[in-house]
């Protein structure tokens, strides 16, 4: 884990920092690896490729991150990218894998009401998809907004959400 995490640091090349990326998704499947990936310092590297002008690089770093995120102490870390996530599923192209991912990773950071707050700016791209993307879209959109519908000081934000 420790040499794939130096490899994305290392690399300008985006089929291997795709590969490395993947590879570490697959990893955190397995909690002790998320704990791992954690301590070195592999959220704020992975973080970092979501800046990256290559879509399937940032795509399959989301993925990373998605799978990341299933430990509480992985959100406390990934939560300061939920609002450049939300940007990159506002400006990704409509029902593409890269708006998936970014939704996916936001259904997960939603399930709690921690950071709720940092998706309200978005409430009207996500209602926006759901009337405009495909099926699989908006069953991603509609996970993301049943999630922020629980939280009731977000419930005024939903109600007035321009579409």
């Amino acid at each position: 884990l420790q040499k794939l995490i130096h490899l994305l640091q290392a690399t300008d090349d985006p089929l291997i920092q795709e590969q490395a990326l993947i590879t570490l998704s697959n990893s955190a499947a397995f909690s002790v690896n998320q704990d791992i990936i954690r301590s070195l310092d592999g959220l704020s590297v992975i973080g970092g490729m979501l800046s990256d002008c290559v879509p399937k690089v940032k795509e399959k770093a989301l993925n990373a991150l998605n799978n990341l995120s299933m430990n509480i102490k992985n959100r406390e870390n990934i939560q300061v990218y939920v609002t450049q996530v939300c940007k990159i599923v506002e400006s990704a192209p409509l029902n593409s894998d890269l708006q998936l991912a970014g939704l996916r990773l936001l259904t997960n950071m939603s399930v709690t009401n921690d950071y709720h707050q940092k998706m309200i700016n978005s409430i009207p791209c996500f209602l926006h998809l759901l009337s405009q993307g495909t099926e699989r879209t908006q069953i991603q959109v509609l996970k993301v907004l049943v999630n922020l519908s629980a939280n009731p000081a977000i419930t005024r934000h939903l109600l007035r959400a321009q579409v």
